[in-house]
């Protein structure tokens, strides 16, 4: 626990020296239009409030949802996430800046913690507060402007996203790929560079999956290549590899990771993403583990506030070294979105999973399937 304790040490005082900052004031002096800006004046301070009550139509004995990642209980309101950005953009090249996201809550923090950090790495048991991001940047002016980030920061894997600060997903649950086939979060050096106006890349040297402090001597290597022929399309690989088993730096666990967004209309907008994971003696010497999946994804505006999301996805689990069980797991999910005003988000997901293994817990007991309902604000500020 004296990781966890000393996590929250230094997030508390991250936080207290960022709100400090932005509440100093500023030296008396006359008005002067063509003065610098105090650098705390550069500081941005934002949040994000999420929370949620969802209902399973199996009712579970064990009040879980089985396969889920962050809509685990069954039949409670959940403070899910609480989130504060801060950071201070570099504005031109040769800048430095950082940024830290500090997150409460009672189901999002608990999952994505990294070991090391605010996980313990000996019983895995995580809190409910997580400093999800905290890194420094620097803009060098090399060509377009090669970036540097340092510290931890969230994968660069996959179509959907932890919290919603950046960017909001179309469900409020998370999809089987999101939980099983990629990792959370990474601690190392990611370097970004824009190739042209249409294609980017990115590579990044890191600990590994949500390893804040790493569990052997080697390091895994990450890549990202985004091409985007024109403002409706964008497609997006990514890949991962490296050793991740603890005191074991030969046994590789890799994934390749694709994401196709694709604006069809002004008001419809489809996208894919695709898995394919392997990893070397998962199960023991000469036991390796694959995974793959597929997910789809579609989004019609409806109006000015009103808009419905639908997914599907099929996730091939086949030594079970990802959920514990060898399956094949499916899910469809339907989602009506609403916008009252002022970035709130009011969401529904009526959701039906199933698999081929009895991994679903029923009231008569196990089964091969569960369908929920999910009610979820989120409120972005």
């Amino acid at each position: 626990m004296a990781a966890l304790r000393t996590g929250r040490r230094c997030a508390g005082l991250a936080v207290a020296c960022a709100l400090a900052a932005l509440a100093w004031p500023a030296p008396g002096r006359a008005a002067d239009s063509t003065a610098v800006r105090p650098w705390y004046e550069t500081l941005t301070l934002n949040g994000l409030l999420e929370s949620s009550f969802s209902h399973n139509f199996e009712r579970p004995r064990s009040r879980l949802n089985a396969l889920r990642v962050f809509d685990t209980d069954d039949d409670t309101w959940r403070l899910d996430l609480l989130e504060l950005v801060v950071q201070r953009a570099p504005a031109r090249a040769w800048q430095a800046g950082f940024r830290f996201d500090l997150l409460w809550g009672s189901s999002v923090p608990r999952v994505e913690a990294a070991s090391g950090l605010f996980r313990d790495p000996r019983t895995g048991v995580a809190s409910d507060v997580d400093l999800q991001q905290a890194y420094l940047t620097y803009l060098a002016g090399v060509g377009r402007g090669l970036r540097i980030d340092a510290g931890k920061f969230v994968t660069h894997m996959g179509y959907e996203v932890i919290g919603e600060f950046d960017g909001c997903n179309d469900n409020a649950t998370r999809s089987l790929l999101f939980g099983y086939a990629i990792p959370f979060t990474h601690t190392g050096v990611r370097l970004s560079y824009p190739f042209s106006s249409r294609l980017s890349g990115m590579l990044c040297v890191v600990n590994g999956w949500d390893d804040a402090r790493d569990n052997n001597d080697a390091q895994s290597l990450g890549l990202q290549v985004g091409w985007t022929p024109s403002p409706s399309l964008s497609v997006t690989l990514n890949g991962i590899s490296g050793p991740e088993q603890a005191d074991n730096d030969s046994s590789r666990r890799s994934v390749a990771d694709l994401v196709v967004t694709w604006k069809l209309h002004p008001r419809l907008s489809v996208g894919l993403n695709a898995d394919l994971g392997h990893e070397a003696d998962a199960l023991g010497p000469g036991r390796d583990a694959q995974w793959e999946g597929v997910a789809g994804y579609a989004r019609a505006t409806l109006g000015r506030r009103l808009a419905l999301c639908a997914r599907g996805e099929y996730f091939r689990d086949r030594q079970g070294a990802r959920t514990g069980t060898p399956q094949r797991a499916k899910e469809i999910t339907l989602t009506p979105e609403y916008r009252p005003g002022d970035g709130l988000v009011l969401r529904a997901d009526l959701r039906h999973d199933w698999s081929d293994a009895a991994v679903f817990d029923h009231e008569g007991g196990p089964g091969k399937s569960q369908t929920t309902v999910l009610f979820e604000v989120v409120f972005p500020f």
